[in-house]
C-alpha cells in the first residue's frame, strides 16, 4: 500500500487534472488523517504539493478526513466523490472562509460544465 504523502500527492494531481483552475492555486492547508486512536498531521503546499508531516503555522484551510475513507477518496475519487464525501460530513474543512468559498465556487462551475457536456 502507498504511503501517505503519496496517497495525498495522488488525490490532488487526480483533482488538479479533473479542474485545472486548482492546479494554479496557491495555498498552504493542512490535512489531518484520523485513524483508530491515531491522528496523522500534513502540511501540504500548493502548487506542487510539497507534503511535509506535522501542522503548518501558515496554514489556511484545515480539512479532516478519517484514514480509510481517505484512502479510497484518493486511490479512485475524482472531484464528485470528494464533494459528495463533504457534503455528508465525511471530509470536514475549517479554515478562511473566502478560500473555501472560492474552491468550491471552481469546483461547483467545474461540475456543472462537466454535466453539460455530458448531456448532449
Amino acid at each position: 500500500m502507498p504511503s501517505a504523502p503519496e496517497l495525498i500527492r495522488a488525490a490532488i494531481e487526480r483533482v488538479q487534472r479533473e479542474a485545472p483552475a486548482l492546479a494554479r492555486l496557491k495555498l498552504v492547508f493542512g490535512l489531518e488523517l484520523r485513524g483508530r486512536g491515531d491522528i496523522q498531521p500534513y502540511r501540504v503546499e500548493l502548487p506542487g504539493p510539497r507534503i511535509a508531516k506535522g501542522y503548518g503555522e501558515d496554514e489556511r484551510v484545515h480539512v479532516t478526513v478519517a484514514r480509510p475513507r481517505f484512502n479510497e477518496l484518493a486511490a479512485k475519487g475524482g472531484l464528485r466523490e470528494w464533494r459528495s464525501a463533504y457534503e455528508r460530513g465525511e471530509v470536514r474543512v475549517e479554515g478562511d472562509p473566502e478560500i473555501r468559498r472560492l474552491i468550491g465556487t471552481v469546483i461547483e462551475r467545474h461540475l456543472a460544465r462537466a454535466g453539460l457536456r455530458r448531456a448532449r
